[in-house]
Protein backbone atom coordinates (compact mmCIF):
# COMPACT_ATOMS: atom_id res chain seq x y z
CA UNK A 1 0.00 0.00 0.00
CA UNK A 2 1.39 3.57 -0.86
CA UNK A 3 1.38 6.04 1.36
CA UNK A 4 -0.88 8.00 -0.41
CA UNK A 5 -3.18 5.22 -0.35
CA UNK A 6 -2.57 4.46 3.59
CA UNK A 7 -3.15 7.93 3.99
CA UNK A 8 -6.83 7.97 2.41
CA UNK A 9 -7.06 4.49 4.00
CA UNK A 10 -6.85 6.16 7.34
CA UNK A 11 -9.04 9.26 6.39
CA UNK A 12 -11.87 7.47 5.22
CA UNK A 13 -11.98 5.38 8.56
CA UNK A 14 -12.02 8.50 11.09
CA UNK A 15 -14.48 10.43 9.05
CA UNK A 16 -16.63 6.92 9.19
CA UNK A 17 -15.98 6.65 13.51
CA UNK A 18 -16.56 10.25 13.73
CA UNK A 19 -20.87 10.15 12.59
CA UNK A 20 -21.91 7.88 15.31
CA UNK A 21 -20.02 9.98 17.65
CA UNK A 22 -21.54 13.18 16.72
CA UNK A 23 -24.98 11.91 17.21
CA UNK A 24 -24.06 10.36 20.56
CA UNK A 25 -22.81 13.64 21.49
CA UNK A 26 -25.46 15.75 20.21
CA UNK A 27 -28.02 13.80 22.32
CA UNK A 28 -25.79 13.76 25.20
CA UNK A 29 -25.63 17.34 25.16
CA UNK A 30 -29.42 18.06 25.84
CA UNK A 31 -31.10 19.46 27.34
CA UNK A 32 -29.00 22.56 26.96
CA UNK A 33 -31.87 25.12 26.88
CA UNK A 34 -35.54 25.34 28.46
CA UNK A 35 -37.80 23.05 28.07
CA UNK A 36 -41.76 24.06 26.74
CA UNK A 37 -44.60 21.50 27.70
CA UNK A 38 -47.62 23.01 25.98
CA UNK A 39 -50.92 21.72 27.50
CA UNK A 40 -54.35 21.71 25.43
CA UNK A 41 -56.43 21.91 27.95
CA UNK A 42 -57.07 25.37 30.63
CA UNK A 43 -54.67 25.58 33.63
CA UNK A 44 -56.14 23.90 37.04
CA UNK A 45 -57.27 20.41 35.35
CA UNK A 46 -55.82 16.95 35.92
CA UNK A 47 -53.70 17.26 32.73
CA UNK A 48 -52.36 20.56 33.67
CA UNK A 49 -51.68 19.74 37.08
CA UNK A 50 -50.12 16.42 35.89
CA UNK A 51 -47.65 18.59 33.63
CA UNK A 52 -46.67 20.71 36.07
CA UNK A 53 -45.99 18.28 38.56
CA UNK A 54 -44.09 15.80 36.06
CA UNK A 55 -42.27 18.66 34.47
CA UNK A 56 -41.05 19.81 38.21
CA UNK A 57 -39.40 16.46 38.22
CA UNK A 58 -38.06 16.66 35.02
CA UNK A 59 -36.26 19.98 35.67
CA UNK A 60 -34.69 18.65 39.03
CA UNK A 61 -33.50 15.67 36.97
CA UNK A 62 -32.43 17.71 33.95
CA UNK A 63 -30.96 20.97 35.51
CA UNK A 64 -33.16 22.91 32.83
CA UNK A 65 -36.08 25.05 33.61
CA UNK A 66 -39.11 23.33 32.14
CA UNK A 67 -42.16 26.17 30.56
CA UNK A 68 -45.79 25.06 31.15
CA UNK A 69 -48.15 26.28 28.73
CA UNK A 70 -51.63 26.17 28.66
CA UNK A 71 -52.96 26.32 24.85
CA UNK A 72 -56.46 24.87 25.27
CA UNK A 73 -59.30 25.37 22.58
CA UNK A 74 -61.06 23.18 20.15
CA UNK A 75 -60.91 20.32 21.90
CA UNK A 76 -57.17 20.21 22.80
CA UNK A 77 -56.32 20.42 18.94
CA UNK A 78 -54.82 23.94 18.88
CA UNK A 79 -51.94 22.33 21.61
CA UNK A 80 -51.39 19.94 19.22
CA UNK A 81 -51.55 21.57 16.22
CA UNK A 82 -48.58 24.05 17.72
CA UNK A 83 -46.62 20.80 18.94
CA UNK A 84 -46.74 19.22 15.28
CA UNK A 85 -45.54 22.03 13.90
CA UNK A 86 -42.48 22.24 16.33
CA UNK A 87 -38.67 21.00 16.12
CA UNK A 88 -38.40 17.71 17.00
CA UNK A 89 -35.36 18.40 19.32
CA UNK A 90 -36.73 17.60 22.86
CA UNK A 91 -37.30 20.79 24.00
CA UNK A 92 -41.56 21.15 22.83
CA UNK A 93 -43.38 18.60 24.70
CA UNK A 94 -46.97 18.19 25.28
CA UNK A 95 -49.01 16.76 28.09
CA UNK A 96 -52.46 15.99 26.53
CA UNK A 97 -55.47 13.24 26.66
CA UNK A 98 -57.06 10.69 24.81
CA UNK A 99 -59.64 12.84 23.11
CA UNK A 100 -57.01 14.62 21.05
CA UNK A 101 -54.88 11.71 20.07
CA UNK A 102 -57.93 9.59 19.06
CA UNK A 103 -61.18 10.91 19.57
CA UNK A 104 -60.93 13.59 18.04
CA UNK A 105 -60.78 12.27 14.45
CA UNK A 106 -64.28 11.60 14.91
CA UNK A 107 -64.95 14.33 16.60
CA UNK A 108 -63.65 17.09 14.63
CA UNK A 109 -63.96 18.09 10.83
CA UNK A 110 -60.38 18.82 10.36
CA UNK A 111 -58.45 18.71 14.06
CA UNK A 112 -55.34 19.64 11.54
CA UNK A 113 -52.99 16.69 13.08
CA UNK A 114 -53.02 12.59 12.49
CA UNK A 115 -52.88 11.34 16.37
CA UNK A 116 -50.89 8.48 15.46
CA UNK A 117 -48.29 9.89 12.82
CA UNK A 118 -47.84 13.16 14.08
CA UNK A 119 -46.25 12.65 17.42
CA UNK A 120 -43.83 10.58 19.37
CA UNK A 121 -45.62 8.78 22.41
CA UNK A 122 -43.75 9.24 25.33
CA UNK A 123 -45.55 8.41 28.73
CA UNK A 124 -49.03 7.38 29.29
CA UNK A 125 -50.80 8.34 32.19
CA UNK A 126 -54.15 6.96 33.81
CA UNK A 127 -56.89 9.28 34.01
CA UNK A 128 -58.11 7.56 36.79
CA UNK A 129 -61.61 5.82 37.53
CA UNK A 130 -64.81 7.50 36.34
CA UNK A 131 -67.48 6.08 38.68
CA UNK A 132 -70.96 6.52 37.84
CA UNK A 133 -73.25 8.67 40.63
CA UNK A 134 -76.68 8.45 41.12
CA UNK A 135 -78.56 11.25 42.65
CA UNK A 136 -79.62 9.68 46.32
CA UNK A 137 -83.28 11.31 45.31
CA UNK A 138 -83.91 8.30 42.94
CA UNK A 139 -83.29 5.81 45.37
CA UNK A 140 -80.77 3.47 43.06
CA UNK A 141 -78.52 1.56 45.03
CA UNK A 142 -76.89 -0.86 41.72
CA UNK A 143 -76.59 -1.19 38.18
CA UNK A 144 -79.81 -3.18 38.39
CA UNK A 145 -81.40 -0.45 39.86
CA UNK A 146 -80.28 2.51 37.79
CA UNK A 147 -81.49 0.24 34.57
CA UNK A 148 -85.11 -0.78 36.28
CA UNK A 149 -85.45 2.98 37.08
CA UNK A 150 -84.76 4.56 33.68
CA UNK A 151 -87.07 2.09 32.40
CA UNK A 152 -89.76 3.77 34.31
CA UNK A 153 -88.65 7.29 34.61
CA UNK A 154 -87.06 9.60 32.07
CA UNK A 155 -83.25 9.83 33.08
CA UNK A 156 -80.70 12.65 32.45
CA UNK A 157 -77.20 11.35 33.00
CA UNK A 158 -74.48 13.83 32.76
CA UNK A 159 -71.55 13.46 30.79
CA UNK A 160 -67.97 16.02 30.61
CA UNK A 161 -68.16 16.11 26.83
CA UNK A 162 -69.82 14.84 23.71
CA UNK A 163 -67.71 11.91 22.45
CA UNK A 164 -66.16 11.23 26.24
CA UNK A 165 -65.65 8.27 27.72
CA UNK A 166 -69.01 9.32 30.03
CA UNK A 167 -70.79 9.78 26.93
CA UNK A 168 -69.51 6.03 25.73
CA UNK A 169 -70.73 4.58 28.90
CA UNK A 170 -74.35 5.84 28.57
CA UNK A 171 -74.60 5.10 24.91
CA UNK A 172 -73.72 1.37 25.79
CA UNK A 173 -75.35 1.18 28.52
CA UNK A 174 -78.66 2.31 26.27
CA UNK A 175 -78.24 -0.21 23.68
CA UNK A 176 -77.18 -3.14 26.38
CA UNK A 177 -80.22 -2.39 28.32
CA UNK A 178 -83.09 -0.83 25.71
CA UNK A 179 -83.01 2.65 27.77
CA UNK A 180 -83.46 6.13 26.51
CA UNK A 181 -81.14 8.08 28.92
CA UNK A 182 -80.13 11.60 27.38
CA UNK A 183 -76.88 12.63 28.10
CA UNK A 184 -76.58 16.26 29.08
CA UNK A 185 -72.91 17.25 28.24
CA UNK A 186 -71.43 19.93 30.42
CA UNK A 187 -68.21 22.34 29.89
CA UNK A 188 -66.91 21.05 33.37
CA UNK A 189 -67.40 18.92 36.07
CA UNK A 190 -68.52 21.51 38.97
CA UNK A 191 -72.13 22.45 37.26
CA UNK A 192 -72.65 18.58 36.62
CA UNK A 193 -72.45 17.75 40.25
CA UNK A 194 -74.03 20.67 41.49
CA UNK A 195 -77.08 19.44 38.59
CA UNK A 196 -76.99 16.04 40.60
CA UNK A 197 -76.79 17.18 43.63
CA UNK A 198 -79.48 19.65 43.31
CA UNK A 199 -81.60 16.51 41.54
CA UNK A 200 -81.49 18.58 37.72
CA UNK A 201 -79.97 15.30 36.56
CA UNK A 202 -80.34 11.69 37.70
CA UNK A 203 -76.93 10.26 36.95
CA UNK A 204 -73.31 11.86 35.98
CA UNK A 205 -69.81 10.09 35.64
CA UNK A 206 -67.03 12.02 36.18
CA UNK A 207 -63.99 12.18 38.03
CA UNK A 208 -63.61 11.03 41.91
CA UNK A 209 -62.37 14.25 43.14
CA UNK A 210 -64.81 16.14 41.18
CA UNK A 211 -67.22 14.18 43.05
CA UNK A 212 -65.99 13.81 46.38
CA UNK A 213 -68.04 16.78 47.95
CA UNK A 214 -71.37 15.35 46.75
CA UNK A 215 -70.72 11.64 47.93
CA UNK A 216 -69.49 13.03 51.26
CA UNK A 217 -72.79 15.30 51.36
CA UNK A 218 -74.56 11.95 50.93
CA UNK A 219 -76.30 13.53 47.78
CA UNK A 220 -74.77 11.02 45.30
CA UNK A 221 -74.09 7.43 45.24
CA UNK A 222 -71.46 5.68 43.48
CA UNK A 223 -72.94 2.26 41.82
CA UNK A 224 -70.21 1.08 39.21
CA UNK A 225 -67.02 1.76 37.41
CA UNK A 226 -65.45 0.62 35.00
CA UNK A 227 -62.59 -1.23 33.81
CA UNK A 228 -62.13 -4.53 35.41
CA UNK A 229 -61.15 -3.99 38.63
CA UNK A 230 -62.22 -2.02 41.44
CA UNK A 231 -60.50 1.25 42.94
CA UNK A 232 -59.12 1.69 45.87
CA UNK A 233 -60.97 4.69 46.74
CA UNK A 234 -64.42 2.79 46.22
CA UNK A 235 -63.42 -0.61 47.28
CA UNK A 236 -66.90 -1.64 47.38
CA UNK A 237 -68.28 -0.56 44.72
CA UNK A 238 -68.49 -3.08 41.90
CA UNK A 239 -67.74 -2.53 38.40
CA UNK A 240 -69.65 -2.56 35.06
CA UNK A 241 -68.60 -6.19 34.46
CA UNK A 242 -69.38 -7.50 38.11
CA UNK A 243 -73.04 -6.53 37.37
CA UNK A 244 -73.26 -7.81 34.05
CA UNK A 245 -72.62 -5.14 31.74
CA UNK A 246 -70.08 -6.90 29.90
CA UNK A 247 -69.01 -4.28 26.76
CA UNK A 248 -65.89 -2.83 25.27
CA UNK A 249 -67.29 0.64 26.78
CA UNK A 250 -66.43 -0.49 30.59
CA UNK A 251 -63.27 -1.86 29.65
CA UNK A 252 -61.22 0.84 27.72
CA UNK A 253 -60.67 4.20 29.46
CA UNK A 254 -58.68 7.22 28.65
CA UNK A 255 -55.60 8.25 29.30
CA UNK A 256 -53.38 11.09 29.80
CA UNK A 257 -50.16 10.91 27.84
CA UNK A 258 -46.90 13.44 27.61
CA UNK A 259 -45.86 13.22 24.05
CA UNK A 260 -43.53 15.19 21.27
CA UNK A 261 -42.99 15.97 17.69
CA UNK A 262 -42.62 13.46 15.59
CA UNK A 263 -38.57 12.89 14.86
CA UNK A 264 -37.14 13.62 18.24
CA UNK A 265 -34.12 11.30 18.43
CA UNK A 266 -34.48 7.68 20.19
CA UNK A 267 -32.07 8.75 23.06
CA UNK A 268 -34.13 11.77 23.79
CA UNK A 269 -37.69 9.89 23.87
CA UNK A 270 -36.19 6.85 26.01
CA UNK A 271 -34.47 9.40 28.57
CA UNK A 272 -37.82 11.57 29.05
CA UNK A 273 -39.87 7.83 29.26
CA UNK A 274 -37.37 7.03 32.15
CA UNK A 275 -37.91 10.25 34.23
CA UNK A 276 -41.64 10.32 33.66
CA UNK A 277 -41.20 7.04 34.88
CA UNK A 278 -39.86 7.98 38.33
CA UNK A 279 -41.41 10.87 38.26
CA UNK A 280 -44.50 8.81 38.71
CA UNK A 281 -43.10 7.12 42.03
CA UNK A 282 -42.73 10.87 43.31
CA UNK A 283 -44.20 12.49 46.45
CA UNK A 284 -45.75 15.50 44.61
CA UNK A 285 -47.27 12.44 42.08
CA UNK A 286 -48.34 10.02 44.30
CA UNK A 287 -50.45 12.76 46.65
CA UNK A 288 -52.26 13.77 42.72
CA UNK A 289 -52.97 9.83 42.18
CA UNK A 290 -54.32 9.64 45.67
CA UNK A 291 -56.27 12.98 45.50
CA UNK A 292 -58.05 11.66 42.20
CA UNK A 293 -58.32 8.47 43.19
CA UNK A 294 -55.81 6.97 40.70
CA UNK A 295 -54.30 3.80 41.72
CA UNK A 296 -51.45 3.57 38.21
CA UNK A 297 -48.63 5.06 37.96
CA UNK A 298 -46.68 6.68 34.64
CA UNK A 299 -45.79 4.09 32.23
CA UNK A 300 -42.76 4.09 29.91
CA UNK A 301 -43.35 4.48 25.82
CA UNK A 302 -42.54 0.75 25.18
CA UNK A 303 -46.16 0.07 27.36
CA UNK A 304 -48.21 3.03 26.02
CA UNK A 305 -47.37 1.69 22.51
CA UNK A 306 -48.77 -1.41 23.51
CA UNK A 307 -51.93 0.10 25.52
CA UNK A 308 -52.24 2.75 22.12
CA UNK A 309 -52.05 -0.06 19.29
CA UNK A 310 -54.63 -2.56 21.03
CA UNK A 311 -57.37 0.13 22.73
CA UNK A 312 -56.89 2.94 20.33
CA UNK A 313 -58.79 1.37 17.47
CA UNK A 314 -61.78 0.20 20.35
CA UNK A 315 -62.17 3.40 21.90
CA UNK A 316 -62.33 5.57 17.77
CA UNK A 317 -65.12 2.53 16.72
CA UNK A 318 -66.82 3.16 20.23
CA UNK A 319 -67.32 6.71 19.58
CA UNK A 320 -68.41 6.60 15.60
CA UNK A 321 -71.07 4.52 17.28
CA UNK A 322 -72.49 7.91 18.35
CA UNK A 323 -73.05 9.32 15.41
CA UNK A 324 -72.37 12.44 16.51
CA UNK A 325 -71.79 15.30 13.94
CA UNK A 326 -68.75 16.50 13.73
CA UNK A 327 -67.86 20.03 15.26
CA UNK A 328 -65.52 22.77 12.96
CA UNK A 329 -62.62 23.97 14.19
CA UNK A 330 -61.66 26.42 11.65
Amino acid sequence: MTDLTRRRFVGAAAGAAIVPYIGSASAQAWPAKPIKIIVGYPAGGLTDMFARAYGEYLQQKLGQNVVVENRSGASGSLGARAVKAAEPDGYTLMFTISTALLQNRVLLKNPGYDGDNDFVRISHLSAGHLPTIVSTKTGIKSLKDLVAYAKANDVSYGTFGAGSTAHIGVGALNKLYGLNMKAVHYRGEAPMWQDLAGGSIQAACGSYAAAKSVIDAGLGVPIAVPTLKRMSKLPDVPTFHEQGAIDPAFEVVGFIALVGPKGIPDDIVNRLSDLMVEAGKSDRVRMINDTFGIDEAALSRQEFDAIYAKNGPILIQLVRDLNLAQMDTQ
